[in-house]
């Protein structure tokens, strides 16, 4: 099982037989309030009828369209429907299955485009320490989760860090973006200065960094990051997997801090992360650069047997559909102030040492047990779902990131639960 204790969990085996809506069905009949909206990705709430629904028509309709010198009209549907909700300049759209195969497109493009412009020296990608960029070799290379990495060998040549940007000393119980840390954008003139700028390609950062424990960027961080690109020539690559699709308050971070990237990583939330999905959006520069030489001939040698899938294409529209219909795009922004509150009433609780919130996602940093780290953040985890909350939890942070159609009241119950957790814990 994957990111999985397999030996605990087949000891106590924690089996979901249904969902709807806010909460999960367990195998013995317990509702379980979902407060990581699955992993980051249903922010629809489950089982939403226009997207079964869709599901079930498309299957019946065309199950499977080849993805090579073949089309399906709901690709293209799909592509206009994300680059009129995306931020202006971001025309174009690649399809993958998943977070990681979108961040692998992402790098390949960002290697090719320079290459086709005749600037081949371009090979150097600049991740960031604690970024989570998936599970495939580009994204564990760029990525700088020391768990994820490794086992994995040297991974890809070429590689460099920023430093990421948790300061506990200096904005610890931070509410929204912290104020301190704008100037670690600036490493990257240091990175430059080290590698010289014709030989970096991109730089890709997540605007807020999730699965390492909701690390909120400090206030001015990426629009400097973007000032320092623009002047060398580096495309920026936003890893919005976990940010996009409403979790902010605001269809994508890029929205919410006015930095449009050159390139969009998007995943989970696309589709309600009911079927595999993912979608890389470029800029025009970007394309257009590709479109050259014989027209018969092939643009760019990457894709993927399922890429714009009919199903998973009818799901997205589905989705993006409740999004609209329902307001859950910017949703967030109206509950934040809400979610910040009653999250931060647990200053003070044992064992909390920081709380810090963006729109809709926020995160409680445990003190870690002496010489046993994660453990208490396990041992939360585990409380929490025998009385009936799914909360996230990496090392000793725990994660929030409910559904958007989440009450006022539910986020109550939710926040409520996880103190009496914190209370139970050694």
């Amino acid at each position: 099982m994957p990111f999985t204790a397999n030996r605990q969990f087949k000891k106590a085996p924690r089996m979901l037989v249904g969902a709807k809506d806010m909460h999960y069905t367990t195998a013995d009949g317990r509702q379980i309030l979902d407060g990581t909206a699955g992993l980051w990705c249903v922010n629809a709430g489950h089982a939403r009828p226009r997207i079964v629904e869709a599901i079930g028509n498309q299957a019946a309709e065309l199950d499977y369209a080849p993805a090579f010198q073949m089309g399906h009209p709901k690709a293209f549907e799909l592509a206009s429907r994300l680059v009129d909700l995306a931020p202006e300049g971001l025309d174009h759209v690649l399809y993958t299955n998943s977070g990681s195969e979108s961040v692998e497109t992402a790098l390949k493009v960002a290697l090719a485009y320079h290459r086709v412009r005749g600037e081949g020296s371009r090979t150097r990608l600049i991740g960031r320490e604690r970024g989570y960029h998936g599970v495939n070799f580009g994204g564990i290379s760029v990525g700088g989760i020391v768990t994820n990495r490794k086992m994995f060998g040297t991974l890809l040549a070429g590689v460099d860090h920023l430093p990421h940007t948790h300061n506990l000393q200096k904005n610890a119980f931070s509410n929204g973006l912290p104020p301190h840390g704008m100037e670690l954008a600036d490493e990257l003139e240091r990175i430059v200065a080290l590698h010289d700028a014709s030989t970096i390609a991109a730089v890709i950062v997540e605007p807020v960094a999730g699965s390492t424990g909701v690390l909120i960027p400090p206030a001015g961080y990426l629009q400097r990051l973007r000032e320092i690109t623009k002047k060398h020539g580096i495309l920026l690559i936003f890893d919005e997997v976990i940010t996009g699709y409403g979790r902010l308050g605001t269809p994508f971070a890029a929205d919410y801090f006015g930095v449009t990237p050159d390139i969009m990583v998007t995943a989970k939330g696309l589709t309600n992360g009911v079927i595999p999905m993912g979608a890389v959006l470029v800029s025009a520069e970007i394309h257009d650069a590709f479109m050259a030489g014989p027209e018969n001939a092939i643009e760019l040698f990457h894709g993927y047997t399922y890429s714009g899938n009919p199903i998973a294409c009818a799901a997205a529209l589905a989705t993006l559909e409740t999004y609209r219909e329902e307001g859950l795009l910017t949703r967030g922004a109206e509950l934040a102030p809400y979610f910040a509150e009653a999250l931060h009433s647990l200053r003070g609780e044992p064992h909390v040492i920081d709380i810090r919130n963006i729109g809709l996602v926020g995160a409680v940093e445990l003190e870690p047990i002496a010489g046993s780290p994660t453990k208490r953040a396990f041992s939360a985890f585990i409380k929490a779902f025998e009385s009936g909350y799914l909360i996230r939890t990496t090392g000793d942070i725990i994660a929030l990131s409910p559904p958007l159609i989440i009450s006022r009241d539910q986020i109550e119950e939710l926040v409520d639960g996880l103190r009496t957790v914190l209370r139970s814990i050694e």
